[in-house]
């Protein structure tokens, strides 16, 4: 299984120069999961740079894969996460998320660059 956090699905709607690295697990959808958080983050960063429309086409194609519900264990996780490793709330979630799921994260955002289950690429 895969997470694309927020920096990689908004690199991917972006064409942007790290696109490529997403790609693969963008378009496994079947293997895809979508935690509630990174619908948030990556809708709300889109529908304020580029409006309500292309907010919505791009959280159709996020519906693609299977979407995670926030739950008292992954809050929970997240929270101990997040004390451990000094990350933000919501990439404890998504790390969490990750972890409870042994899915593979793929991300550019430098915090979780080394950890476990994790496929980073520094950002460009």
């Amino acid at each position: 299984m895969n997470i694309v956090d927020s920096s990689g699905w908004l690199e991917y709607f972006a064409a942007g120069e790290n696109a490529a690295f997403f790609t693969p697990a963008i378009q496994d959808s079947d293997n895809l999961l979508v935690p509630v958080i990174i619908l948030y983050e990556v809708f709300k960063r889109i529908l304020v740079q580029k409006g309500l429309n292309d907010a919505e086409t791009s959280i159709m194609d996020m519906h693609k894969g299977q979407i995670v519900d926030l739950d008292t264990s992954l809050a929970i996780s997240a929270a101990l996460l997040s004390t451990q490793l000094k990350l933000p709330m919501a990439d404890s979630l998504i790390l969490a998320t990750s972890q409870a799921a042994v899915a593979t994260l793929w991300t550019q955002d430098a915090h979780f660059a080394g950890l476990e289950g994790v496929r980073y690429i520094e950002k460009k």
